[in-house]
């Protein structure tokens, strides 16, 4: 079973970029479906983006619009958020998450489930300072 593993989060300030990545051991991201979850103390985990096996179609939250890029670098067998203007709403342990189909539904109740993912990375921690 493929393992994934986050890395790249830290401690930025407001307007910051951070770019976080999720790399797989085991089976290569590029055959998976890769969504990132985020989750603040005290708060259910969320749904941030995903983008399809297929790499064409990404997925994101309403509050990362125009701010998060989820993108995914197959040389590098690679996943990336590369997330802009940070606020300290941002605040949170960041999950990478996969599953092996893409979506066949393009609701974002289902996309934004997490249910929906077989697989989760142990998380790295994003803190944005005010």
């Amino acid at each position: 079973q493929v393992q994934l593993v986050e890395a790249g989060g830290g401690l930025v300030q407001t307007g910051d970029s951070l770019r976080l990545s999720c790399a797989a051991s085991g089976r290569s991201v590029n055959s998976y479906t890769v969504g990132w979850f985020r989750q603040a103390p005290g708060k259910e985990r969320e749904f941030v983006a995903a983008i399809a096996r297929r790499g064409a179609s990404t997925y994101y939250s309403e509050f990362v619009k125009g701010r998060f890029t989820i993108s995914r670098d197959s040389a590098e067998r690679m996943v990336y958020l590369q997330m802009n203007s940070l606020k300290p709403e941002d605040t949170a342990v960041y999950y990478c998450t996969a599953r092996r189909a893409d979506f066949i539904s393009e609701r974002m109740a289902v996309i934004g489930d997490r249910n929906n993912y077989e697989t989760w990375g142990p998380g790295t921690q994003v803190t944005v300072s005010s």
